[in-house]
């Protein structure tokens, strides 16, 4: 078999074994055929590559001027590549488990203000079209700290009924049930109304939609790709900056916010869905940071011209 059948077997052991998201399968899909394109280049075969190609990939990628976080997922599709090979009695080793990867830079999460979310519902409010729909995304959104592909995809059964927590399906087909704020619920009920009201015109014949937010895409929802695009629109219509209004600062806006409210560590992990609480723990450094701002900017001994008096 050629290195890219392999690769499609890799990819249907993680739907067999993990149930993997369609997303993170295209993503080890694209990591995975960059690598074996450029193994394939310089006549290398991923049967008979050893560490040392797999570390002069990883300096190519350096010289891309690839970031460490994508050299990192990079280097973990290989790996996982690798040991399935293994496993599978492909190969007899693994010759990545002792590369050291690149590790990750420790960036803190842009988020948005709580008058900036409130400007985005405005302006979704008076949009012409959708406004209803429009409205519910950025309310479930903001409420939930959903990932995009959570929100575009939730079924409408998981909502109806008025509920006051819902079951969101994650990554690795992990569930986890969150809140619903009453702002939200409001919108989710109107949005509900409406789009039963647009089933019935539209579809004759055919069974409805299973999706909250239908689309006639083949994908049958909206997607992740609509959904930003309609936050450019929002950011636009309420004076906001194109590249801060985005759907993963509004979920770091959720946990922030929270975190400033007196949410614990361990309740912020659960609503986000989150394997590791060192990776919620980030959001403290952020909530650090707006203080030591709040400090300088407000605080009168702080001030440039308190030192002079």
């Amino acid at each position: 078999m050629s290195a890219s059948r392999w690769v499609e077997a890799f990819l249907d052991s993680l739907t067999a074994e993990r149930d993997a998201a369609l997303n993170t399968r295209l993503a080890y899909r694209r990591d995975l055929h960059a690598f074996v394109d450029w193994l394939t280049r310089r006549g290398g075969d991923v049967m008979t590559a050893q560490d040392a190609d797999i570390d002069g990939y990883l300096q190519a990628c350096d010289d891309q001027g690839l970031s460490k976080a994508t050299r990192a997922r990079r280097l973990s599709s290989v790996r996982q590549f690798f040991r399935f090979l293994n496993e599978e009695g492909l190969r007899p080793d693994n010759p990545s488990l002792r590369l050291a990867g690149p590790g990750r830079d420790r960036k803190l999460p842009g988020i948005l203000e709580l008058s900036e979310i409130e400007s985005l519902i405005e302006a979704a409010r008076i949009t012409p079209q959708d406004s209803l729909r429009n409205v519910c995304l950025l309310e479930l959104l903001y409420a939930t700290g959903m990932r995009v592909s959570e929100l575009v995809s939730l079924p409408v059964a998981a909502v109806r009924g008025d509920p006051r927590v819902i079951l969101v399906k994650g990554k690795g087909g992990k569930e986890r049930l969150v809140p619903l704020s009453p702002p939200s619920r409001e919108a989710l009920a109107a949005w509900l109304v409406e789009r039963d009201r647009t089933q019935e015109c539209q579809v004759r014949g055919s069974p409805p939609s299973r999706f909250l937010f239908p689309s006639r895409g083949a994908a049958g929802h909206l997607t992740r790709q609509g959904f930003f695009g309609l936050l450019k629109t929002l950011a636009v219509q309420a004076g906001l900056p194109q590249e801060k209004v985005t759907p993963h600062r509004l979920r770091h806006a959720f946990a922030t916010h929270l975190l400033a409210g007196g949410a614990d560590l361990r309740s912020i992990q659960a609503m986000l869905g989150h394997a590791d609480l060192a990776t919620t723990e980030i959001y403290t450094h952020v909530l650090d940071e707006r203080l030591r701002e709040l400090v300088l900017t407000h605080h009168p001994l702080a001030r440039p011209d308190s030192a002079e008096q």
